[in-house]
């Protein structure tokens, strides 16, 4: 599924290649040529990407991105050609609103959000900070965005709430000088700046829909416009891009882009998009130019007929479920807030979208035959489509009370099974004019998270948060075993065999069990740190996948129970000297990769086990388990003795050890050997344990506020 270039402000860049478009996806960067689709990712960032530059050249590409309060929100300065980081900085808190690049690349400057305030110039050759300075002079307004002149590399403006300044840059004092630009009796919040070719004049989109002119040289109001409220740019002005011809282009919070004189501002052409605009990419010839919206939409529009094409399209909001279609691997669909659209492999475009406002589709799944779609939505209705045209075909109402989380359909396609928020699981009747309540099941206490039905459609296994996987007798209705655990269960699969079943949940491991007497036959560690939040087996049964907290996918042999391959976007990126911590570099190309030995940290423990000292130095070793992420501090959530942990994750880079206590699991074997047979099951080293996989997850940059809560619960009373 295509990524939403529409989330961030002037999010979507054309390169200076022209062939390859970049924006946002998340944490990550991507990279995207214009002639086949092709996609490349750029991985660094710890969380979601807030802003994007890229230098006049194209050697460089900027992002910053966003962060809890209290943390620091790094920029990466990115080297195009080598497509790896180039240079990490970290000052601004929370946030980094902005940045761009001066015209001879020698600067960026960088705009902190609301809970930082502050705009600052790093010098890129030297990767360091030249000088900040508060961006806005007074504590009620706040700057949204900052761009260079394009003449003068010590010239640039910030622009926000009650703010509109230009400043002039000194690199040798290591200083900068605000101005502030006059713009009468007029008060507007600035959204987005344009600055002519030569640097004559500022051109500010404002949430009022007007347009300000300033003359930059008197840095006074020259004009501004429209001046009739019915002739304003809807809601907002969200997008300005100026075009040779001294047009300009304007996109809108109400989806109107329009192509406006720089004179008056009256718009001479206009189109109608899906939700705002938010990014305007030129193509630098006047001809065809790029456009992102707020609804997950790219278009490419030529500027001659002002006719949109959409090029690739997205849901706006997280993506809850897929499907694939039954007897096909090339048609899948998807769910997510307000819509499912059903895919073609091959295409960036849906070929189908379903939208019911308002609401949220949780699950969804093809019948056997084909000719529909079931899907569950939290307005407590199970609703049922055709895949062809989009047509409801049934609807029931009252399904379940709290939404519904969970749904499948038999192999017959006479009956749905689907799980809702209260735990309850319901057995429905598909007739030919309607449709009938058979049974309600009762065992759950929690939210019913994945329910899926045996091949011979006389049993279904129902997995829950409440702990507990149920497998069921849908013919006389009742529970034929229970499988209870400390874990909230997320997922579940019958293997094809159906003798057996897989769960997961947030616990991190993959838990094999008989499907008759309900007994745990194996179980593998599929994550360091966080949770296995999706999962699915071949209809062969050889193979299995999963989809964890870490963005990894994960491909296992279901016999060997190893990791085959793992989807990632990681490659070598080896640190400067000054800058080394004891980390072992990260990677940076997409694609799905065989497991092996510098690729993947699946089966840790089974590496780790057959590990001597024979094999090199502590950091080697730990390379070689850990090789696919960079260590280092990620930040801990506080509860209690937050110095001290990161004391001890800054010891695990540093000191031998504790990293081959903790980080290579040589405590497993001293806790192993010092409890005696007796003991083994009412002691187990738990505190240790759940230390260690704190310890790890920090380290790799795994880490998850839930696990500091989970780690704390789970050794209260174990620990002073």
């Amino acid at each position: 599924v295509f990524p939403n270039p529409g989330r961030v402000c002037s999010g979507l860049r054309l390169h200076p290649d022209r062939e390859r478009l970049l924006y946002p996806l998340g944490s990550a960067l991507i990279l995207r040529t214009i002639k086949d689709g092709q996609q490349e990712l750029l991985q660094g960032h710890t969380n979601d990407v807030s802003c994007l530059s890229v230098s006049r050249s194209g050697s460089y590409v900027a992002s910053g991105q966003v962060d809890c309060v209290g943390f620091k929100a790094a920029i990466i300065i990115w080297d195009y050609a080598q497509r790896g980081i180039y240079a990490q900085l970290l000052l601004h808190e929370a946030k980094v609103e902005a940045v761009d690049f001066s015209p001879d690349e020698k600067y960026l400057v960088s705009l902190g959000g609301q809970d930082d305030g502050r705009v600052v110039v790093w010098n890129v050759a030297s990767r360091q900070a030249i000088c900040g300075s508060p961006a806005s002079g007074r504590s009620s307004s706040s700057c949204l965005t900052v761009q260079f002149c394009n003449t003068n590399s010590n010239l640039f403006v910030t622009a926000g709430s009650s703010a509109l300044r230009v400043w002039e840059l000194d690199p040798q004092n290591k200083k900068m000088e605000p101005t502030e630009c006059r713009t009468g009796i007029l008060k507007r919040v600035v959204t987005c700046i344009e600055i002519s070719e030569d640097d004559q004049f500022l051109f500010c989109g404002t949430t009022s829909g007007d347009i300000l002119k300033i003359n930059l040289r008197t840095r006074l109001l020259s004009d501004y416009g429209p001046k009739r409220s019915s002739a304003k740019h809807g809601r907002s002005v969200s997008a300005l891009r100026m075009l040779r011809s001294g047009h300009l282009l304007v996109g809108s919070g109400c989806g109107k882009l329009m192509l406006c004189s720089a004179t008056g501002f009256q718009a001479l052409k206009e189109a109608q998009l899906e939700k705002a605009v938010t990014s305007i990419a030129l193509s630098g010839e006047d001809q065809r130019f790029f456009v992102g919206t707020e609804a997950a939409q790219m278009y490419s529009i030529s500027c001659q007929d002002f006719r949109p094409e959409l090029v690739s399209s997205s849901h706006r909001s997280g993506v809850k479920d897929v499907a694939i279609c039954f007897g096909t691997s090339e048609l899948f669909a998807t769910c997510s807030e307000e819509d499912i659209r059903l895919w073609h492999i091959d295409k960036p475009k849906e070929l189908l979208r379903i939208t019911v406002p308002n609401m949220t589709c949780n699950a969804l799944d093809f019948m056997t035959d084909g000719h529909s779609i079931i899907s569950a939505w939290d307005d407590g209705k199970i609703r049922v489509f055709a895949p062809e045209s989009g047509r409801l075909m049934l609807i029931i109402h009252g399904a379940h009370n709290m939404g519904v989380t969970a749904i499948a359909g038999t192999r017959n396609c006479k009956r749905i099974i689907s799980g809702g928020g209260t735990g309850m699981v319901r057995v429905w009747e598909l007739q030919s004019k309607g449709h009938r309540l058979l049974e309600t099941m009762k065992e759950h206490k929690g939210t019913v998270t994945c329910v899926k039905i045996k091949g011979d459609d006389k049993e279904c296994v129902s997995a829950s948060s409440d702990g507990v996987c149920i497998i069921w007798d849908i013919v006389r209705f009742v529970s034929l075993k229970m499988v209870i655990t400390n874990r909230l269960f997320r997922a579940v699969c019958y293997h094809p065999d159906i003798y057996q079943i897989i769960t997961s949940g947030t616990d991190r491991k993959v838990v094999y069990w008989d499907a008759y007497d309900g007994s745990a036959i194996r179980e593998l560690e599929g994550l360091l740190a966080g949770s296995i939040t999706a999962m699915d087996i071949s209809p062969s049964g050889s193979h299995f996948v999963t989809g964890g907290d870490d963005n990894l996918v994960r491909v296992w042999d279901y016999m060997e129970g190893v990791v085959t391959h793992v989807g990632t976007a990681h490659d070598a990126v080896t640190p400067d000297a000054e800058d080394d911590d004891g980390g072992f570099g990260q990677s940076a190309s997409g694609g799905f990769k065989e497991d092996g030995s510098q690729s993947s940290r699946e089966g840790v423990a089974k590496k780790t086990s057959t590990l001597s000292s024979t094999h090199g130095s502590v950091k080697e070793r730990l390379s070689w388990c850990y090789g696919d992420k960079t260590p280092g501090v990620l930040g801990l959530k506080n509860h209690g003795n937050t110095c001290f942990m990161n004391a001890v994750v800054q010891c695990l880079s540093n000191t031998d050890l504790l990293a081959e206590y903790l980080g290579l699991e040589q405590y497993r074997d001293r806790v192993n050997g010092e409890l005696g047979a007796d003991e083994r099951q009412a002691a187990r080293g738990d505190v240790t344990e759940h230390l260690a996989s704190l310890v790890r997850a920090l380290w790799t940059l795994e880490y998850t506020p839930q696990l500091s809560v989970e780690f704390k619960v789970r050794t209260r009373g174990n620990c002073c």
